[in-house]
């Protein structure tokens, strides 16, 4: 499964000031099959390391950091020559031994010549309970779920994800019905790796829903061996939450919505938890659509989504036929998938962190809003091809943006005000 990531770490091996690297993404993302897929091919030789119930290991790194002893030890364990140039080091898992994430530091300072990656799906909820992380001393990557021109590679569609990426968009509209319909099912699909490959070999939308609620038990098992009995129930009640709060013409998360008179230092706690995992994104509105955007972000109002529009529809038991065929029902819902999407697409393949943006007296609402060089760049979201965008209009008047964009089902086209660009073409922006 070919995933872009891949050139992000190739360009981490040549840097000249190469620090060990440190993989961050939830669990099932594909983060220890890129590790080793990475050291199979760019590398001689792979020493893989998994602290997860290795005591041996752990308990290397518990006197002290020489970095020779140390290494002894990797290549005693793993039987492969440890050579600078040609050997690969991943530590996976690495939250269960704060110590070898400690050691990072040293292996930058003293032995800067390996090659190290870590990855720890757990890292960030192991961090917030006093492990010490190498500040300054290690280079970090966020491996997402399969964004849909990943999703395009790993169906066989190479020929559509070269034509997005061309922006060739009289050509592109030609195979306008192709990317819609590879979105619906990207829409049920989503982009975890496993499910993705199931789907590739078996075209089962069962098994596909059958993948993604275990992915979601094995998720909600985590919220019980790691969290105490006290907090439990409040991830649990975030967790289920955040469907019923996008389905919301206002999908600012509302507290009160988890529980009658529910107060926001209730569940600070579990949502820092959901993050730390990376099993929920956070978008924070911004009072002003200003320069920088995060001088003006309030923190005491926000969207949540979930990692995955897969996962998404999986929680909320929505069924293949109503997504790929559309249906009533499901048109109010559709808003919230198709943010969800959007979302997901700017994370994974763009460099921009999306806010939202709405005045404090007014019922409209920018869906997100980024921050493009020295523009800022308003995004309304359309699910259908509904081409009015009254909010984005008022925006557009009074603050006067160089730029304006809104994704629909709609072909691309440039007006006075306003670029729509596709959904199925939003890693364009």
């Amino acid at each position: 499964m070919e995933r872009d990531l891949m050139e992000q770490l190739i360009y981490w091996k040549n840097k000249k000031n190469r620090k060990p690297l440190i993989l961050k993404g939830a669990r099932q993302v594909g983060k220890t099959w890129i590790m080793k897929e990475f050291g199979k091919i760019y590398y001689k030789y792979t020493a893989y390391i998994n602290f997860d119930n290795n005591e041996r290991m752990t308990e290397i790194f518990q006197s002290d950091y020489d970095i020779e002893r140390i290494l002894m030890a990797i290549n005693i364990e793993t039987g492969v020559k440890l050579i600078p140039s040609e050997t690969l080091i991943i530590f996976d898992e690495i939250q269960e031994a704060p110590r070898a994430l400690a050691s990072l530091k040293y292996f930058y300072e003293n032995a800067p010549e390996y090659s190290i990656i870590a990855a720890g799906s757990l890292l960030g909820v192991a961090i917030h309970k006093g492990v010490s992380f190498p500040v300054g001393k290690v280079d970090s990557l966020e491996l997402n779920p399969l964004s849909y021109k990943e999703f395009l590679k790993a169906v066989g569609e190479d020929g559509l994800c070269k034509l997005l990426q061309s922006k060739n968009y009289s050509m592109i509209s030609s195979f306008k019905n192709k990317y819609i319909e590879w979105l619906k099912k990207y829409y049920y699909i989503g982009g975890m790796p496993e499910v993705v490959s199931s789907f590739v070999e078996n075209k089962d939308f069962y098994e596909v829903r059958y993948l993604q609620k275990q992915i979601i038990d094995m998720y909600e098992d985590d919220f019980s061996k790691h969290t105490s009995e006290n907090e439990l129930p409040r991830i649990r009640m975030v967790w289920n939450s955040i469907p019923m709060q996008l389905a919301k013409e206002n999908k600012k998360f509302f507290f009160g919505k988890i529980k009658e008179g529910a107060r926001a230092k209730d569940f600070e706690i579990a949502i820092e938890w959901l993050l730390d995992c990376g099993l929920i994104k956070k978008v924070y509105k911004v009072n002003k659509p200003f320069m920088p955007l995060k001088a003006y972000m309030d923190f005491s109002s926000f969207k949540l989504y979930l990692l995955d529009i897969g996962l998404l529809g999986a929680l909320s038991d929505l069924d293949a036929k109503t997504i790929l065929e559309g249906n009533s029902i499901f048109t109010e819902f559709k808003g919230a998938l198709t943010e969800q999407y959007v979302l997901q697409q700017l994370l994974a393949d763009t460099s921009y962190k999306p806010y939202y943006f709405t005045e404090s007296k007014s019922e409209g609402e920018i869906d997100f809003i980024i921050q493009k060089g020295s523009q800022i760049v308003p995004i309304e979201v359309k699910a259908e091809e509904n081409l009015k965008a009254k909010s984005l209009k008022v925006y557009c008047e009074k603050y006067q943006p160089a730029e304006a964009i809104r994704t629909s089902m709609s072909d691309y086209r440039e007006q006075s005000w306003l670029t729509n660009i596709p959904l199925y073409c939003i890693s364009n922006i």
